[in-house]
């Protein structure tokens, strides 16, 4: 069963690893990789990668990308989000550490921050504003 509106968009905000899909251009498959992302329902998804990246680069020339989050425990879900690249701005050691904060345990966002701003080399932050949307709630399979 499809979600609601608001249903997907609580379960979108929810901190889960996300797969990311982008085009990686002709006789290539899309890219699809684990990422952490920032959403709060209504608002643009927003990711961080390096400046230099693979990711990076692909969502630059296709200027969009779709992101997945499911779960399978007290049932199976999922969201499917896609939508246009509307910002892509250097990444700041706060957004590093808001990020950080959602997946992380409190005790380990300072020293992750620490090592990932000195060794993870420039970052970027991708704004995606949510276009299209797949979800459905599976029931208990």
């Amino acid at each position: 069963m499809a979600l609601t509106h608001e249903e997907r968009e609580a379960f979108l905000a929810e901190a889960r690893v996300a797969a990311l899909a982008v085009d990686a251009g002709p006789g290539r498959a899309p890219l699809a990789v684990p990422i952490w992302y920032w959403y709060v329902p209504g608002g643009d998804v927003w990711i961080m990668t390096g400046r230099d990246s693979r990711k990076n680069a692909l969502i630059s020339e296709a200027g969009r990308f779709t992101l997945m989050v499911d779960r399978l425990e007290p049932t199976a879900r999922y969201v499917s989000v896609e939508g246009p690249v509307v910002k892509t701005t250097p990444a700041t050691i706060e957004e590093l550490r808001q990020m950080s904060a959602r997946y992380l345990p409190a005790e380990k966002v300072d020293g992750y921050v620490d090592f990932a701003w000195k060794n993870h080399g420039e970052q970027v932050v991708i704004h995606m504003r949510p276009e299209r949307w797949v979800s459905s709630d599976l029931g208990q399979v």
